[in-house]
C-alpha cells in the first residue's frame, strides 16, 4: 500500500508519542515489523516538556501532557536516526514547531538525511502553548504550513490533524490542497483528571490529551468524514488494540493505521494484530486490506450529525 512515494509492508504504523524512536520497544518487538514507525516529534530545539506528573489513567483511556519533551532536530540526526535506519521499515519523523520557519528548517535539514521516508507534521498536539495545534485549527494556515514544506521536502507528506475542532473537513481538505500525500487523524482530544480530595489536577499541566479505547468511536466518526471527503489517503488512529479495531478504521476509510496507547498496556500486541488482520481477511476471502478500505455500507437517510439524545 502507498501513502504518496511511502510504501507501507502491512498498514500498522507506530504512532507518535508512544513508540519513542524504536529503542524503547526493541526488548518485546522488532520494530521492523511494523509497516513504517512513526518516531516522537521533533522540534528545532530540545525541549524539557512540561512539569509532573505527566500521565494520568482514566476509564478506558490515558491523559498525557507531556509537552512535546524532545532532544532537538541536531541531536535527532545525530544520535536517533542513524538507529533508526538499521530498522527493517519505513521511517516518519514527526515535526512540530512554534513557526512556519522552523517546520521549513527541519524540513530541508531532513530531506538532505538518507533513510527519512516521511514527515508527519504535528499540528495537532494540545498539551503546548504555542505552535503545534494553533496552525491546526485554521485552515488557511494548516495550508499555508503544508505548501511552504511541500517545497522542500521530496519525500512523503503528512499532516496530523486535531479532532479539537468544530469541523475538522475543511482542515483536512486545506492540508491536502497544501500538497499533503496523506492526512493523519486523530490526535488526542483535550481533557483534564482531578484529585477531587486534593483539589488538585491529576496532571502538572492541568489539561491533557485523552488517547485509549475511550476515544475509538469518535475517531472513526472523523476518520469517515474526512475519507469521504478527501482524495488523498488518510491514516487512522485512536484507541486501537485489537485486530478488530484496525478492520474498523480500514472500512471507514483509512488505509492504514496507527497503533498508540496499546503500546504501554501489551507491548507486543502489534504481532498479535498483523497475525490476526491475515487471519481475518483469509476468512472473508479477501486477498488484500485495499479490499476492505472505505467499504462501509451506510444508508445517507439514516446519517445524523449527532445522536438522538
Amino acid at each position: 500500500m502507498h501513502l504518496g512515494s511511502l510504501t507501507l509492508k502491512n498498514p500498522i504504523l507506530s504512532a507518535s508519542g508512544c513508540f519513542g524512536y524504536g529503542e524503547e520497544v526493541e526488548a518485546f518487538v522488532d520494530p521492523g515489523i511494523y509497516g513504517g514507525i512513526v518516531g516522537k516529534s521533533i522540534s528545532l530545539k530540545p525541549r524539557k516538556g512540561n512539569p509532573l506528573p505527566r500521565v494520568a489513567e482514566t476509564a478506558s483511556g490515558m491523559l498525557n501532557s507531556i509537552g512535546l519533551q524532545n532532544p532537538g532536530i541536531e541531536s535527532f540526526i545525530d544520535s536517533y536516526l542513524p538507529r533508526m535506519r538499521k530498522y527493517d521499515t519505513a521511517i516518519v519523523v514527526n515535526l512540530v514547531g512554534d513557526t512556519i520557519e522552523e517546520y521549513v528548517e527541519m524540513a530541508e535539514r531532513l530531506d538532505a538525511e538518507e533513510g527519512v521516508d516521511a514527515l508527519e507534521l504535528n499540528i495537532s498536539c494540545p498539551n503546548c502553548p504555542v505552535g503545534g495545534m494553533e496552525f491546526g485549527i485554521d485552515p488557511v494556515a494548516t495550508e499555508r504550513l503544508v505548501r511552504k514544506v511541500r517545497k522542500c521536502f521530496r519525500g512523503a507528506l503528512l499532516a496530523k490533524l486535531t479532532p479539537n475542532v468544530t469541523d475538522i473537513v475543511p482542515v483536512a481538505r486545506a492540508a491536502e490542497a497544501g500538497g499533503a500525500d496523506a492526512l493523519s487523524l486523530i490526535n488526542t482530544y483535550v481533557g483534564m483528571a482531578i484529585d477531587w480530595q486534593r483539589r488538585r489536577p491529576r496532571l502538572g499541566g492541568i489539561t491533557g490529551g485523552l488517547s485509549g479505547p475511550a476515544i475509538k468511536p469518535l475517531a472513526l466518526r472523523l476518520v469517515w468524514l474526512v475519507a469521504r471527503a478527501c482524495s488523498v489517503p488518510v491514516v487512522g488512529m485512536g484507541g486501537i488494540a485489537t485486530v478488530d479495531d484496525v478492520l474498523e478504521f480500514l472500512v471507514a476509510g483509512a488505509t492504514a493505521v496507527q497503533v498508540g496507547t496499546l503500546h504501554f498496556i501489551e507491548p507486543r500486541g502489534v504481532p498479535e494484530i498483523l497475525a490476526g488482520l491475515e487471519e481475518a481477511l483469509s476468512g472473508e476471502n479477501l486477498g488484500s486490506v485495499r479490499d476492505l478500505v472505505g467499504t462501509l455500507r451506510a444508508d445517507r437517510k439514516a446519517i445524523t450529525i449527532q445522536g438522538d439524545g
